[in-house]
């Protein structure tokens, strides 16, 4: 096992509420919503009809005109992200030697993957139109196809995977590609998360299960409200937030800037419940606690917490709950904010979009806010930094995820 730190150089972000990653982090500053009205279909026959979309983004600036009727929204959404991740880093791999680019590793997280793809093929197959669909419908229609359109876009030849855990499928990813750089068998990997799973189908499946929030139909920036007392469900986001992890040695060679170390990772499952967490909060405890040891830090060592924070009413309790047992009498003094509630929730991608809002943390020494926590829930009674970014100067952090299949998994970042 390696024991060089392993670090973050790079950062791209493709989001509802800001293009790039320092739009988005002025977003994050300023408390900004990216959550509107529904415009990738006719959301008018739901009950449920706002979700947090990316604005104003052409595919064809990422990929070939030709080659849109064959790809998910995700894979341009994936490819615009990682190409400003490895500008960021100083690392262009089509200008190095194949052996440079056999050592650059993909470890991407998507819940949904493809399925916008999937489910566009199927509208043309029952719509007697099956000419008119991709002769790739298959392999472009699967979660791997996002990992592999990157490797393609780049000339990669190092691994090329794609970890959907639910909603902590990119957190798991950066765990993933923290190990295999630890374990050596890798010099670089671009690790993230990006999902793009606003249709009918997945917004009328959310609204059969009632999870989705439908009460702020006319106020959508004020939909996602976590650990309020009035929230209604969670509301459905997209995007992807790349980076580029290596081990620092490589990092201080290329005088690339370095953003924080990935220092611990933690997972654990409930194996409770197809959609539900066991109430009792012990395992996404254990997950952090297990980060925790991971990076050989104690919970007074942690100054930000990013949490999960669905805007559901039983997640944000059961997190609030977890946190209190992995953190203890510190939990009082832990100040945390959830990301959602300024650009929802997009599914896999959730925990590489709380990564880069703490990397903002790091950089900026500016915690970002809940936004509309207006009237907390009384079983929610942490500091959730409400309303407004705080000042604070920070060296460890902990991020949360908590996935369908009750899973968990959390990371825990350090200033370098």
């Amino acid at each position: 096992m390696n024991h060089e730190k392993i670090v973050i150089t790079g950062i791209g972000a493709v989001s509802p509420n800001g293009f790039g990653r320092e739009q988005y982090f002025a977003a994050l500053a300023a408390g900004r919503s990216g959550v509107g009205t529904i415009t990738q279909f006719d959301p008018a026959s739901l009950p449920a009809r706002i979700a947090g979309e990316v604005k104003d983004f052409d595919p064809a600036k990422w990929i070939d005109a030709k080659e849109l009727k064959h790809v998910s929204r995700v894979v341009p959404l994936s490819l615009a992200a990682t190409d400003e991740a490895l500008r960021d880093a100083k690392l262009d791999p089509p200008a190095e030697s194949l052996e440079m680019r056999r050592s650059i590793g993909v470890m991407l997280g998507s819940g949904g993957g493809a399925i916008e793809f999937s489910e566009r093929m199927y509208e043309l197959w029952y719509r007697g139109a099956a000419k008119q669909a991709s002769v790739y419908s298959v392999p472009s229609g699967t979660i791997g196809t996002i990992a592999s359109e990157i490797s393609m876009q780049y000339d990669l030849h190092g691994f090329s995977h794609l970890i959907s855990t639910g909603c902590t499928s990119s957190t798991d990813a950066l765990g993933y590609a923290y190990r295999n750089l630890k374990l050596g068998v890798i010099d670089y990997v671009i690790a993230g998360g990006a999902d793009s799973t606003i249709t009918e189908g997945v917004m009328t499946g959310f609204c059969m299960m009632r999870i989705v929030s439908n009460t702020r139909n006319d106020k959508p920036e004020t939909a996602s409200r976590p650990f309020s007392k009035s929230r209604d469900g969670f509301v459905l986001g997209e995007g992807a937030w790349m980076f580029v992890v290596e081990r620092e040695s490589t990092a201080r060679a290329r005088g690339a800037h370095i953003y924080a170390e990935i220092a611990g990772y933690g997972s654990t499952c409930d194996a409770y419940h197809r959609v539900r967490l066991d109430e009792s909060g012990e395992e996404p405890a254990r997950a952090m606690t297990l980060a925790m040891k991971d990076a050989n830090i104690n919970p007074r060592d942690v100054g930000y917490l990013n949490y999960h924070g669905t805007s559901t009413e039983l997640n944000d309790r059961i997190e609030t709950r977890a946190v209190k047992i992995a953190f203890g009498e510190h939990a009082r003094n832990l100040p945390g904010s959830a990301t959602k509630s300024m650009i929802g929730h997009p599914q896999g991608a959730c925990g590489s979009a709380g990564v880069a809002a703490t990397l903002m943390a790091f950089r900026d020494d500016l915690l970002p806010p809940t936004i509309n926590l207006d009237d907390p829930d009384p079983e929610c009674d942490l500091d959730y930094i409400p309303h407004h970014a705080r000042r604070a100067h920070i060296d460890a952090a902990v991020c949360n995820t908590i996935a369908f299949g009750s899973k968990n998994s959390a990371l825990v970042l350090k200033r370098v």
